[in-house]
Order: structure tokens, then C-alpha cells, then sequence
């Protein structure tokens, strides 16, 4: 299983101080546990440089606002505590997971006054894989879960909350064999993976779900700009199962996942090809080069 998540050796930025990895520790009784107060990001370094810090910073901000409290730090300070734990900790290639949370002052439903903590790990991930072996093709199967509608939830906020149903289903995709599981909406139509958006390819050219019950990721958004400029029209829309008989190459994106093309969902099949390797490709250089130049 490797070494645990608690036991790892550096610092974490908590609270406006790095502190010993140990050390970062919450109360048991702390609001964001109990009633998920709690909103997060997940981030990439790629050669020393966090990759579009800025506007996952923006997005924890606006996604703490949604769940009704102030991150009471700017969006400049929190890029650069972020460099600060990728720099103290000498983390070229890492993940972040900055994190907002509820503190312990008042347990109940209603916590107004309650502190506002903050606080910024990160850990050793390399980016570099095989392309040979990812053009295989994930294999996923079809969540039980639906992502809600967005009139019952804060769908736009990256909250924790949110992921519960995530986390249930991939665990049952990853029982059945499978490394994931594509989401409906509450209408039956595609969504989202459990942790990643979803793309299909059909005639060249590239199909998306709509994100209005999801996030809309920002390696989604980086991905739809690569595909632009190589001139692949890339639509958005309504896209429902039957569908899928249609599509030719399926991948999805998403900080982890960063480009990986999909060969098998459920019953559907999917070859991964031109476009999917072409991106992975995209996708690779534009992150390694934004590295590279902020090392220069």
C-alpha cells in the first residue's frame, strides 16, 4: 500500500506557518468533518511550477463563497504558499491538495463564527508515463449514482460533500475490475467520471456533456483549447447513453488523469486513436513547457 498519507515526511502550510507533516492535525469535533464544510483542490507541479495555480486558486475561493464563508487569504497568497510547500519540500513533479475548511468553535448545523482554516499539502507525483501503455485504454463501468441535480446541491463549488457518491462508486467500479466509473446526470444523460471529466470522439470531431451539474475542470478547459488550436471542433452538449455506439474514441481528463483515453465502457468499446494520443501528447508539452519556462 505504500508509506501512509499521515506518515509521509515534510512540511504542510496550515494556518499561514509551514508545520512538521505530523503536526497538521484538526479536532475531532471540527464542522467541515461532521458536515462537510469543507472545499478543496487538486493541483500538479510540473518542473517546480504549479500548473495554472492561479485559477485553482480562484476556484477554492469562489467554491468556499458557494458554501456560505471567506478563505481569509487572497488568491496571491495562496499561490504563493503553494510555491512555498513545493519549494520547502523540493517537489518538482508533485500533487496539491490545498484545502478550506469549518474549524471546532460551535458544533451544529450552524457554525457562522466558526474559524476558517486553510491549509496546503503536497506530495511526490510524477508526470511522466508511458504512452504506449496508457493508449491501451482504461476500462469503466456505469456509476449507480447519478450526479444530482444542480437545484438540490452546490454542484459549481469543489466541495467534499460532493464526492461521497464518487467515492462509492469507484470503489464498487474497482470491485467489479474496472478503474472507474462514468456518472448520469439526473436526467439520465452523461455527466462525468467519478473524479474526471468525459470526452468522445465521433467524424473527428469532439463531443462533452454540458458541465452545469459538475464542474467544469480546468484541465477540461485546457484540454478543449489544445483540440482548438490543432483546429478539432470540440461541442458541448447533451449527450445520452445510446449514444455511445456512435463514438469512436472516448478519454477523459482531469488533474490526475491528465489525458487518458478510455477503451471500454460497460458494453460500449472505444479504440484509442489519433485524436486521444494527440492530445496526451498536447497535453504533456503544455504542461512540461509551463515548467520549464517558470525554471528558467
Amino acid at each position: 500500500m505504500g508509506v501512509s498519507f499521515d506518515k509521509i515526511d515534510g512540511v504542510i502550510w496550515y494556518d499561514g506557518r509551514l508545520v512538521p507533516w505530523a503536526d497538521a492535525n484538526v479536532h475531532i469535533l471540527t464542522h467541515g468533518l461532521h458536515y462537510a464544510s469543507c472545499v478543496f483542490e487538486g493541483e500538479r507541479a510540473y518542473g517546480g511550477k504549479v500548473f495554472k495555480s492561479t485559477e485553482h486558486s480562484e476556484r477554492l475561493k469562489a467554491s468556499a463563497n458557494i458554501l456560505d464563508f471567506e478563505i481569509p487569504y487572497s488568491v496571491a497568497e495562496i499561490d504563493a504558499a503553494k510555491q512555498l510547500v513545493i519549494d520547502k519540500n523540493n517537489l518538482p513533479d508533485a500533487y496539491l491538495r490545498p484545502i478550506a475548511w469549518r474549524g471546532s468553535e460551535m458544533m451544529g448545523v450552524s457554525a457562522p463564527a466558526n474559524t476558517i482554516h486553510l491549509a496546503i499539502a503536497a506530495w511526490d507525483w510524477q508526470s511522466y508515463f508511458d504512452p504506449a501503455e496508457k493508449l491501451k485504454g482504461i476500462r469503466m463501468c456505469v456509476a449507480e449514482y447519478r450526479r444530482p441535480d444542480p437545484a438540490t446541491i452546490p454542484a459549481m463549488a469543489k466541495a467534499s460533500g460532493l464526492y461521497m457518491i464518487c467515492t462509492i462508486s469507484k470503489h464498487k467500479a474497482e470491485r467489479a475490475g474496472y478503474a472507474d466509473a462514468m456518472m448520469l446526470d439526473w436526467h439520465g444523460r452523461v455527466a462525468e467520471c467519478t473524479g474526471a471529466n468525459i470526452f468522445f470522439v465521433k467524424d473527428g470531431k469532439i463531443h462533452t456533456p454540458i458541465a452545469d451539474c459538475f464542474l467544469a475542470g480546468i484541465t477540461r478547459a485546457t484540454a478543449i483549447d489544445l483540440a482548438r488550436r490543432r483546429g478539432i471542433e470540440v461541442i458541448e452538449r447533451r449527450i445520452v447513453p445510446e449514444e455511445l455506439d456512435g463514438f469512436t474514441e472516448c478519454f477523459i481528463t482531469g488533474t490526475a488523469a491528465e489525458v487518458t483515453p478510455v477503451s471500454e465502457i460497460a458494453n460500449w468499446k472505444f479504440a484509442p486513436g489519433k485524436i486521444s494520443e494527440q492530445l496526451m501528447a498536447d497535453y504533456s508539452a503544455e504542461v512540461q513547457s509551463k515548467g520549464k519556462a517558470a525554471a528558467a
